[in-house]
């Protein structure tokens, strides 16, 4: 008998993947973890039941949450780094060597902890000199840091229910817009626009972000274990516009290999569909 692994993408929707293993299973203090092994993408968790990352396709992700920004401001130095407990994200931001610290805070140690286990290749960067680890709650944090004390802030976080409810608030978006850079960028997921649910999520997001930054747009990736396939990230700064202002051929002669991002992808992920567009307006 055949193994399945099986979401909800919406009340008429659901995602299936075959397995081979069911290789781990916890309930944390936040949430209920479980790292699978499939046969088309490799290993994968998911989180209350939401696929999270897989080995197959988790370079879209990061690729698409940490590049842009710094394509954007080459001389990012400090960074925040809210959520992210696979280390995907860390990862890709320490190829730059212009990033001298990123604090990383995310609520629940379990998924570092399981991540580092089962994951290594995402989770590889997370005992560098470079990066503090810290175990809290991401709001709290952010309300209690100093003013413009990050350059960049990228917010790796589930859904807006559960554990990662409360960062997706305008409070929230108030206190990280007070401790950025005169020139600072903050990153977030920001769901998907083709579900009904996704999409209203979306558009609360968007209008709080859009309530605080003067600068604030949606860009477009595909990663296909996540609903729909089609994923927004948010892109808010306090000057630098992520289209206008990037100069890609400084970024090209870092010389970084990526598999989903490049410079011309960077100008088209910006370039969204026009149902997007009218969701957004």
């Amino acid at each position: 008998m055949s193994l399945w692994y099986e979401e909800e993408w919406s009340g008429g929707t659901r995602f299936s993947v075959k397995i081979k293993e069911h290789l781990h299973s916890e309930q944390t203090p936040f949430q209920r973890l479980d790292v699978y092994e499939s046969w088309d993408y490799g290993r994968f968790f998911s989180l209350d039941g939401y696929i999270m990352i897989t080995d197959k396709d988790e370079f879209v992700y990061h690729d698409m949450i940490v590049h842009p920004a710094m394509a954007v401001k080459p001389d990012i130095k400090k960074v925040l780094v809210i959520g992210g407990g696979d280390g995907g994200t860390v990862r890709e931001l320490l190829r730059y060597t212009t990033i001298e610290k990123i604090d990383m805070v995310e609520i629940d140690e379990r998924v570092v902890r399981v991540c580092q286990e089962y994951f290594p290749v995402t989770a590889c960067g997370l005992t560098d000199s470079r990066v503090n680890l810290m175990f809290a709650d991401g709001l709290v944090f952010v309300r209690g840091a100093q003013e413009a004390s990050y350059d960049l802030i990228i917010v790796d976080s589930t859904d807006p229910i559960g554990p990662g409810e409360g960062l997706f608030t305008e409070d929230f978006y108030r206190n990280c817009f007070r401790v950025l850079s005169a020139d600072g960028i903050l990153v977030n997921q920001n769901e998907s626009p083709y579900y009904d649910h996704n999409r209203r999520e979306l558009e609360r997001a968007y209008k709080k972000i859009k309530a605080v930054f003067p600068i604030a747009l949606a860009y477009q990736a595909h990663i296909p274990t996540y609903a729909s396939g089609h994923w927004l990230f948010g892109f808010a700064s306090k000057q630098r516009h992520p289209v206008e202002d990037v100069d890609m051929e400084n970024w090209k002669k870092l010389g970084l290999e990526t598999k989903y991002y490049n410079s011309s992808l960077h100008y088209g992920a910006f370039a969204l569909p026009t149902f997007v567009k009218e969701y957004l307006k």
